[in-house]
């Protein structure tokens, strides 16, 4: 062939493959002007707007590294396409990254070549695992040219050689166990263990061992005997399974044997007594399909269960250790071909928490039959050492393995009175009475009145010219009056501010409240409020916490509203209980800290707590005093509207608040916190808040489970039963009438 015709062709091979073609690469044809060629004329530059190759095969792996395996597919060419179903494209290559614990990985292209209708890329990718590390692989490509573009024309050695004619990857797993959870005292709170799941068949149990049985399961799931007969009270000849809880296996010997007990064994992530401080420490359960991918790419089991709530996921880091896995090139017949890589489990790391376990338990069953919070802290260091919420949940419920699952996690799950919730942080509540300590602060710091200060404490309210406000002896007066005919409470009449506190006298701190605004100092209260930490977070970390709100009253009813903690008040038990602390330990109000210390497989521990003061309380040192007197006067002055509940407690010293809130909905909130101030070197001091949902008056519900928070700290246990109880646990039947707050005499 000639020159001139050998040129020919090639101009019209180019024109072919430039028709239709998307921009990129221009390469460049001209016919040369040589000694045999003379007659040949002036030469002509030919351009062609064919695409480059490379382009094409930039697009596929740049969409492969964004996981866009849509794009990777509208890439690939017609007959590849006709192989191959989408779904089934996608789901090679998830499945075969998802194998790889792929983190990323990287490619350069090298050689090229193609000619009009045809091409081959050259092209090295490194591959970067969170497992195996990272390999190597050399692959080329196949291009077609169709309808103007440059098409891949794919088959399974493009995801991988190893992977050419249908291989797969398989990894096999090691997955460490999950890292257990201790109290302060380095009891386990959640362990990994062999567990029974719990339950009974009313129609089986025996009457002569059926208080065996109560017994057993009470000891095991930490209810009180009541709870677990009311159960199945209704239902005593049901032949059906009714769940109890979980317990560990070597902790079920006794119930072996024992009629009407059923016994189902499984292995699982175990959370002690039903769940201690469960809404705190969280749970785990098996990767959420949405999520798996991911997990799986960060290199977990399939089989996983993770952390999804509080501190399991908080902790996920330390407490699932490391997995560790072989990744081997499985044949379509399932036989090993070859081993990729491989790489050791490490174990996971314990967490110690600043929980005290006897008196979480305790707080927990404090609040049986209530909806509310407790909260515990050491008053001069901001460790957390109980941080109940009721109603709490068990776990181990969410382990598709428990046999109680079925039965009981759809009724948590729909549970109306939300007991994932964690009211200790997340709750936010109208705070009452408590809230007249910062009203007190307030007058204090105004210069306007001294703890000396009188004012006469009525029935009634008449300040404000549009409407008149009732005490809450008044209130009282009433109940009597329809209760029996004839009323004993009287107003609280002549008080100190001092006294005004000690009587929760609500005209004295309406009084303060409406001052204090038409004196101009608008923000006084609240701003007061903010300085004790109220309406912000604590800086608890590892948990989630609600702000609460503190607002600048816009009116003199708003005012008046703050000043007894109404309105637009809400704060968190948390909040609450570390103003107390900070009133106690002389003005410094510490962040609150949960995480004690992280332990890893080799006993080597990383200290996470340490005292940290996030602020300290806007008062002069003689107005704290004074706050301090009045909330002692609470407790121990004959008067005091805490005073019954804690008369018979002298051994330990207490400074409190009582408080009555009224809620959007239902009765009024009960609110007690306050203090301890034992100076004990052996047991730190403590301060506790008190909250009870739509349970009434303070004095008369919440003071005494702040009470029993003191006796199980300080004597290890509970010393007297409530005003509604025959004994500790035990419910009076019918339920007596509680002892009214003192009236003034």
């Amino acid at each position: 062939m000639n020159f001139y015709k050998k040129m020919c062709l090639i101009l019209a091979l180019a024109f072919l493959a430039g028709c239709g073609g998307q921009s990129g690469a221009t390469p460049t044809l001209a016919p040369q002007n040589t000694p045999g060629n003379k007659n040949l004329p002036t030469p002509v530059v030919y351009v062609t707007n064919a695409p480059d190759p490379q382009n094409a095969m930039r697009a596929f792996l740049d969409a492969w590294k964004s996981d866009d395996y849509t794009s990777m597919y509208a890439l690939l060419s017609q007959q590849s396409q006709s192989s191959i179903a989408q779904k089934d494209f996608i789901a090679r290559y998830r499945d075969t990254m998802n194998a790889l614990t792929l983190k990323d990985f990287s490619y350069q292209l090298s050689d090229t070549s193609f000619d009009a209708i045809s091409a081959q890329v050259k092209f090295h990718v490194d591959f970067k695992t969170d497992l195996v590390g990272v390999f190597a692989r050399d692959m080329a490509a196949k291009l077609v040219f169709e309808d103007g573009y440059w098409r891949i024309a794919w088959d399974d050695g493009l995801i991988m050689p190893d992977l050419k004619g249908g291989n797969r990857l398989q990894m096999d797993y090691n997955t460490p166990p999950r890292g257990i959870i201790y109290d302060r005292a380095h009891q386990p709170l959640v362990t990994q263990t062999d567990v029974m799941a719990l339950g009974i068949i009313p129609a089986q149990i025996n009457p002569d061992t059926e208080g065996a049985l109560i017994g057993e399961l009470a000891r095991l799931t930490g209810l009180y005997n009541g709870q677990i007969v009311s159960l199945y009270a209704d239902n005593l000849t049901a032949n059906w399974y009714i769940p109890v809880g979980e317990a560990t296996l070597d902790e079920t010997r006794r119930l072996a044997g024992l009629a009407g007990a059923v016994l189902t064994q499984y292995s699982s992530r175990f959370y002690y007594q039903n769940g201690i401080a469960s809404q705190t420490v969280g749970y785990v359960s098996p990767v959420p399909k949405e999520q798996l991918d991911q997990y799986l790419r960060n290199g977990y089991s399939p089989a996983s269960r993770v952390g999804q709530s509080g501190l399991e996921k908080w902790g996920e880091q330390y407490l699932a250790g490391k997995t560790g896995g072989t990744l081997y090139v499985v044949g379509k017949d399932g036989k090993i071909i070859s081993t990729l890589g491989q790489a050791d489990a490490k174990p996971a790391s314990a967490i110690t928490l600043t929980l005290d376990q006897n008196l979480q338990i305790q707080a927990q069953k404090a609040l049986t039959g209530f909806r509310g919070s407790i909260v515990v802290l050491e008053r001069d260091s901001g460790r957390v050492l109980a941080m109940a919420s009721s109603p709490g949940y068990d776990p181990n419920l969410f382990d598709p393995n428990n046999a109680n699952s079925g039965y009981a996690l759809g009724n948590l799950l729909n549970d109306p009175n939300t007991p994932l919730l964690d009211r200790s942080v997340q709750g936010q509540y109208p705070l009452g009475s408590v809230f007249k300590v910062i009203t007190f602060s307030a007058a204090l710091e105004s210069g306007t009145y001294t703890p000396d200060t009188h004012y006469f404490c009525d029935y009634h309210f008449t300040e404000l010219p549009d409407r008149t406000l009732d005490d809450w002896t008044w209130e009282h007066f009433q109940n009597e009056v329809t209760q029996t005919g004839t009323g004993t409470t009287r107003p609280s009449g002549d008080l100190t501010l001092i006294g005004g506190l000690m009587r929760s006298c609500n005209p004295y701190f309406w009084h303060i409240g409406l001052d204090l605004y038409n004196q101009g100092r608008v923000s006084a209260i609240a701003d007061m409020a903010r300085g004790f930490g109220l309406g912000s977070a604590t800086g608890i970390p590892q948990i989630e916490e609600a702000t609460g709100t503190i607002k600048n009253p816009a009116t003199t009813l708003d005012a008046v509203n703050q000043a007894i903690g109404q309105g637009d008040v809400l704060v968190t038990p948390m909040q609450v209980a570390d103003m107390m602390a900070a009133i106690g330990n002389g003005g410094s109000l510490y962040r609150p800290q949960i995480v004690e210390k992280i332990t890893d497989a080799n006993g080597v521990d990383t200290p996470v707590f340490k005292p940290e003061t996030r602020g300290v309380l806007p008062v002069k040192p003689e107005t704290l005093a004074a706050l301090r007197q009045a909330m002692q006067e609470v407790i121990r002055n004959p008067r005091g509207t805490a005073y019954i509940r804690f008369m018979n407690l002298t051994s330990v010293p207490i400074y409190g608040k009582t408080g009555t809130a009224q809620a959007s909905s239902g009765d009024s909130h009960a609110w007690f916190a306050g203090y301890t101030d034992a100076q004990n070197p052996a047991l730190p001091d403590i301060a506790i808040a008190v909250i009870a949902e739509n349970a009434g008056e303070g004095s008369v519900v919440a003071a005494p489970m702040f009470k029993r928070m003191v006796e199980t700290y300080f004597s290890g246990k509970p010393l007297s039963p409530y005003p509604w109880e025959a004994n500790i646990g035990i419910t009076r039947t019918p339920t007596e009438p509680v002892t009214p707050t003192p009236a003034a005499p």
